[in-house]
């Protein structure tokens, strides 16, 4: 016996940020009532190298932590769009970089205990500067360029504020391992 969705009850319906109490029945007969679930568009994410060797980061700031964040550009997948293209989208607006080549890396889900999204994960090489940012009306992003190795410091030196960008670069550098 599957386990069967007994109810679902949106508490909030927003592009952003849906959420919604569950009721579930386990196939041991177990009655989960309630579990919150929050649905949130699918991400990309992508540790993206210049042609002259050099790692772009981003550096904004997360309110909900309250502080600067040291990031590899990504962002949602809009609708009707693969991971693929919105890679591409948000590297030029975030950063205004285009990338001769993208390496898709995998998808993982960063919290799937309470939230419903994946994140795709890319490492993207041959970037060049192409045109200025193109930023949402809520963004403030600074760019930054450093060379791998220090990237790799920052990462074991716990700098990087998200998991799935820590995941994205350990990825990446096991992808760049084996060329």
């Amino acid at each position: 016996m599957p386990f069967t969705i007994l109810s679902k009850e949106y508490i909030s319906n927003h592009p952003y940020f849906t959420a919604r109490k569950d009721s579930y029945k386990t196939p041991s007969g177990k009655i989960v009532d309630p579990y919150f679930v929050v649905e949130l568009p699918e991400c990309v994410l992508a540790v993206a190298i210049t042609k002259e060797k050099q790692v772009l980061l981003i550096e904004q700031y997360r309110h909900p932590i309250q502080k600067q964040s040291i990031e590899f550009p990504g962002g949602f997948i809009d609708e009707k769009e693969t991971p693929e293209t919105a890679i591409v989208r948000e590297l030029r607006e975030e950063t205004g970089y285009s990338f001769s080549a993208f390496h898709y890396l995998g998808k993982t889900y960063s919290n799937p205990g309470v939230l419903t999204n994946a994140t795709h994960l890319f490492i993207a090489t041959g970037g060049e500067k192409t045109s200025d940012q193109s930023l949402d009306a809520n963004e403030e992003i600074t760019i930054m360029l450093k060379p791998l190795e220090e990237v790799k410091t920052m990462v074991q030196t716990h700098q990087f504020k998200q998991s799935m960008h820590e995941l994205c670069f350990f990825r990446a550098t096991e992808f760049l391992n084996k060329l």
